[in-house]
């Protein structure tokens, strides 16, 4: 049983510099970009692979999706897991969601011997975008290392990346769907600080470059309302020449004007709004007489 009883909606604020945030397997690897608009795209997947290599890696938390390797090196199929986990019903299959928290937040479909569990994770995230066009660099090297026996020399590297995107992510926790996941209250506890801790340790070669820049989850009194589309209410005004001329977060002034009016005129209906951010983010919701509480993490 879940004991989250209001909605939350969520708003995540995080950058990149010289980094690649989500490459496309499918185009050379290259960052997601939205051909028409310049956009930067991060796909939900890659924000819950964030929070959940963080749970398992450094709160030593049991994640269901998680690469996790046999004898021989070689990475584990879902089948090959629940067998090992003696799951063999769908009775058996809804235990998981007591022992994992990732099954409680994104939800999965568990297909087993006797019959099959989908459940729909409480915790939604839109694909993430940047607030502004952004350029992809192509960086061009050598190794010094041959990459095999009778070479003599090493071989030539490229590597796409962003010089710079600030990136946001919008997400919805639904108290409904929390009832059939067993979703619970410290379980967005942990979420939040996947997504903040999470990604400013995502040090491989590929991603580190990341930084957080504002968390915010607003909770509701009751159930069923929630404002909505909190990414789309912030402006991106670049104190350079342009869009494509933005290389940090002090080239940046955000306008948070349209979501602070957004809260205020729902100040009734809101509980509270717990918050994060660093000295580079200039919102202030002192002035909006809605309660605000700081993340403990």
């Amino acid at each position: 049983m879940s004991n989250l009883e209001n909605r939350s909606e969520l708003l995540f604020l995080y950058d990149v510099k010289d980094t690649n945030p989500n490459g496309d397997p499918m185009d050379e690897n290259k960052p997601r970009i939205d051909e028409k608009t310049g956009i930067n795209i991060v796909t939900d997947v890659r924000l819950k692979r964030t929070i959940r290599d963080y749970l398992h890696d450094y709160k030593d938390e049991e994640i269901f999706v998680v690469e996790e390797l046999d004898k021989e090196g070689n990475q584990k199929s879902k089948e090959k897991r629940l067998n090992e986990l003696k799951i063999d019903s769908p009775e058996k299959a809804m235990t998981l969601f007591d022992r994992y928290v990732d099954l409680r937040l994104f939800g999965a479909t568990i297909a087993v011997k006797k019959g099959s569990v989908t459940k729909t994770g409480p915790v939604q995230f839109r694909f993430g975008r940047s607030l502004h066009k952004v350029d992809t660099t192509l960086i061009q090297g050598t190794t010094v290392m041959p990459s095999g026996e009778g070479k003599k020399q090493g071989t030539f590297t490229e590597v796409y990346v962003l010089p710079y995107s600030l990136i946001a992510f919008y997400g919805v926790v639904n108290e409904n769907a929390a009832e059939s996941t067993k979703l619970q209250a410290e379980d967005i506890n942990l979420l939040s600080e996947g997504m903040w801790n999470g990604t400013k340790n995502l040090l491989t070669r590929s991603k580190v470059g990341q930084m957080p820049r504002l968390l915010l989850q607003v909770e509701y009194e009751g159930g069923n309302y929630h404002i909505g589309d909190l990414d789309k209410k912030i402006k991106f005004n670049p104190k350079v020449k342009d869009e494509l001329s933005v290389r940090d977060i002090s080239d940046v002034e955000l306008d948070f004007t349209e979501l602070k009016e957004a809260l205020k005129s729902n100040k009734d209906r809101i509980k509270k709004i717990r918050v994060r951010k660093d000295d580079s983010i200039n919102l202030d919701l002192s002035d909006i007489n809605i309660p605000i509480e700081k993340f403990d993490f």
